[in-house]
């Protein structure tokens, strides 16, 4: 049996004992679902070491002569004191550093990926236009301020065009996750597809 038959046949008795959840709960499965979280978590802690710890701090510290970064071998141990009560406090500290970093971090990227999305949504609806791209605008301009109204919580819907608009704001967000959900659906039967063609025409030619 060649080399290309073994990996095919591993990869195929993975695939069928992964599928077998479909059928029950089974001990195959639970075999294999370890395996695949093992051989992922070792992918990971390779990738972490090889892409960013050792070009980014082990080769600056020992081939650059780089020792102040120590000091991040300190603080990254310090997380661990989470464990002894005396000095969880040392935990508690760089959490909150790092949660406002990451807050300050999350908000720069919000500000420049949703904002000018924002600004994008004052579209024309009287210029010139084509009639195709002024209808396309409108039902934008449409879903946009619908949407917000249904979500605009700050006083009871009580007049009919308030109710109205959220009313169609729910079934434009309900058209829009439909839409979301089906190419999450097609994108999982695209997976599918591939590991049974995979199984039924991906076997290599039987060799010595």
């Amino acid at each position: 049996m060649n080399l290309d038959l073994a990996i095919w046949a591993l990869a195929a008795l993975s695939t069928l004992a992964i599928f077998s959840i479909l059928y029950r709960e089974n001990p195959v499965y639970r075999l294999f679902e370890h395996i695949f979280i093992g051989l992922a978590t070792g992918y990971g802690i390779s990738i972490l070491w090889t892409q960013v710890l050792l070009p980014n701090w082990w080769t600056p510290m020992a081939g650059d002569g780089k020792w102040p970064w120590i000091f991040a071998l300190v603080v990254g141990l310090m997380f661990y004191t989470i464990y002894t009560p005396r000095y969880a406090w040392m935990s508690r500290l760089l959490m909150a550093t790092l949660m406002g970093m990451s807050a300050g971090i999350f908000f720069q990227g919000f500000a420049r990926l949703y904002i000018p999305q924002l600004a994008a949504s004052f579209l024309p609806l009287v210029q010139p236009e084509p009639p195709y791209v002024l209808f396309r605008n409108l039902v934008i301009v449409v879903t946009i301020v619908t949407v917000m109204t249904y979500f605009f919580f700050s006083f009871e819907h009580r007049s009919k065009v308030v109710r109205g608009s959220a009313s169609l704001g729910r079934w434009l967000l309900m058209i829009a996750f439909g839409a979301i959900f089906g190419s999450t659906v097609m994108a999982r039967m695209a997976l599918l597809t591939y590991r049974i063609w995979y199984l039924l025409q991906g076997r290599p030619e039987i060799g010595t």
